[in-house]
């Protein structure tokens, strides 16, 4: 029997309005994602990926459509029970990483657990392991400005990984890093993706991360023009 989909999209519209002009960034999109899979999205640039990332986890609002994510859709939410839910189920992934520069790595790390009101205590061991889980033992009291770039996202990733979410939205999360790091964030994900059953929706332009996902969605204009099961 196949399972019920994490993410279910029904006729999700994005339309950005600018003055006269009307940008159609999403049309029509029916969608499901799968517990365990790990999808890759791509396309040329402004072609809808990151937009579609925002929408279906919660962090921008659908013009039309509707998206479900656990069964619960997200349009009957109120703004708090949003965040709430994508800090209990949800972790993100950013290209920038996005790490806090005053706090140090393990303080990154173990913010979503404080903000969830985990035991302070509790919440340092808890990330203290996923940190060396990700091969950064020796390096949680450092702060961004002393870590390298590929350093800095093994941290963002423990981070998006510490609350044990169902999903997690990865927007170009090897875009800043050299060859070899990025195989090596990129190997990583997907051993967490097999050995966890996390779903991981990777939104890249570039085909050497897409070959880790064991689905690809192509996009064009807004639209999914291509859904095939990775070789």
């Amino acid at each position: 029997m196949k399972p019920e989909p994490l993410v279910r999209a029904v006729a999700a519209e994005k339309v950005y309005e600018s003055g006269p002009l009307s940008v159609r960034a999403l049309q029509g999109i029916n969608l499901e994602i799968f517990p365990g899979e790990m999808v890759a999205i791509m396309g040329p640039s402004g072609c809808g990926k990151t937009t579609l990332l925002n929408c279906f986890s919660g962090l921008d609002d659908l013009t039309s459509g509707k998206v479900f994510v656990d069964g619960r859709s997200l349009s009957s939410m109120t703004d708090k029970q949003k965040t709430e839910y994508r800090a209990k189920r949800m972790g993100f992934i950013f290209q920038s990483y996005n790490l806090l520069p005053v706090l140090t790595a393990v303080e990154n790390v173990e913010l979503p657990l404080l903000i969830v009101g985990k035991p302070p205590r509790d919440a340092r061991v808890t990330s203290m392991k996923i940190l060396e889980q990700m091969g950064m033992k020796g390096w949680e009291q450092h702060k961004p400005s002393e870590l390298s770039a590929g350093q800095q996202q093994r941290a963002a990733i423990a981070r998006a990984l510490v609350n044990s979410p169902a999903i997690v939205w990865a927007d170009e999360p090897t875009g800043n890093l050299d060859t070899d790091t990025s195989r090596q964030i990129m190997q990583l994900l997907k051993q967490l993706n097999v050995e966890n059953h996390q779903t991981f929706v990777v939104v890249t332009h570039d085909p050497a991360v897409s070959e880790w996902a064991n689905r690809i969605l192509r996009m064009r204009d807004g639209r999914i023009v291509e859904d095939t099961a990775a070789k």
